[in-house]
């Protein structure tokens, strides 16, 4: 993705995903709502661009992500910056925003996981005139914040159609394993899920647990099975690691379906292995690389894609479709 002619492509392919979006009843914004045109810069070397999220590079999601932010940086030649608190902390998150917002950036992109807590420092960058993007999470928050557009996935829509495929599968008594309390789009992802096994006919709950410990998930995990689960869906790549090692401790492999929202290296191993079910899919590669040349662009040009959600999600890894994932992943690109 690094030549121009995959650049071109790429662009190429948001015109396209934006109108996907469009069509689902996302009403374009008229240009003019998304405030006045900055001037144009001289080069894009002279545009800085500041990049906070709620999740840390070290971990195999976000180190995906960033690099698509590092990606992005080298084919538009911007300056570009990614910060992380240590831990999913929103107090940290929040004053990492300030840091960047006073340095005046020429553009800033975030996740919301919590709009309460990150709301006022977004609100503060839009009120210096920094263009914001969010990215990620926050496409229920986004707009209220005054950010220009989101990137990513609607997280109900997308935790519905995993329930759909669980039911689907047969799954009756279903358990959606929250890794990350208090981030409002995996509360989504819940609420999707356990309606669309509603719908089917099925019951299921939300068993909470804690990402920053292993041991404990997998503890909670092998208890709630105990229950009479049939199925089981986690929010992401830590909570699918203790629900795989609850299944393998207890038995329970195979017995029980086991599937995931987003991608690494283990979690398509397992599905190659028929360990999982399937993944839910959002691109976060595009998640980091998108709006980095969408400010780019703004920021030289003053366009941006009419207002609206820039979908990268949701898809589906299967077994049929892995092997191919994988191998983009051992580029850093899946």
């Amino acid at each position: 993705m690094r030549s121009h002619q995959s650049l071109r492509a790429l662009i190429g392919s948001m015109a396209i995903l934006l109108a996907a979006a469009c069509s689902k009843g996302e009403a374009p914004k008229p240009a003019a709502e998304t405030g006045p045109a900055p001037a144009a810069s001289a080069a894009h070397k002279d545009i800085k661009i500041a990049v906070v999220t709620h999740g840390q590079a070290s971990d195999t999601f976000w180190s995906v992500v960033k690099n698509g932010v590092e990606n992005a940086a080298k084919d538009t030649g911007v300056s570009v910056t990614y910060n992380s608190p240590q831990t999913f902390d929103m107090v940290a998150m929040s004053r990492l925003i300030d840091a960047e917002v006073a340095k005046k950036p020429d553009g800033l992109v975030v996740s919301i996981p919590d709009a309460n807590a990150l709301g006022q420092s977004i609100k503060n960058a839009v009120a210096a005139g920094i263009p914001v993007i969010s990215i990620n999470s926050g496409s229920d928050a986004y707009r209220q914040l005054g950010v220009l557009m989101h990137v990513g996935q609607t997280e109900y829509e997308a935790g519905f159609g995993g329930g759909e495929k669980m039911a689907a599968a047969g799954v009756k008594n279903a358990l959606c394993v929250n890794h990350e309390v208090g981030n409002s789009s995996l509360d989504l992802r819940c609420k999707g899920f356990l309606d669309a096994i509603t719908k089917a006919g099925g019951t299921g709950k939300v068993l909470a647990v804690n990402a920053a410990d292993p041991t404990d998930s997998q503890q909670k995990v092998t208890a709630a099975v105990g229950e009479g689960v049939d199925g089981i869906m986690t929010l992401g790549p830590l909570g699918s690691r203790a629900a795989l090692a609850a299944l393998k401790q207890g038995g329970k492999l195979g017995k029980v379906k086991l599937g995931t929202f987003d991608l690494t290296p283990d979690v398509l191993s397992g599905i190659k292995d028929g360990e999982l079910e399937f993944a839910i899919d959002q691109q976060q590669y595009l998640q980091g690389y998108l709006p980095i040349v969408l400010l780019a662009q703004y920021k030289q040009f003053g366009v941006l894609p009419a207002g609206g959600i820039l979908p990268t999600g949701p898809g589906f890894v299967t077994k049929e479709n892995a092997a191919q994932v994988i191998e983009l992943s051992k580029k850093g690109i899946r």
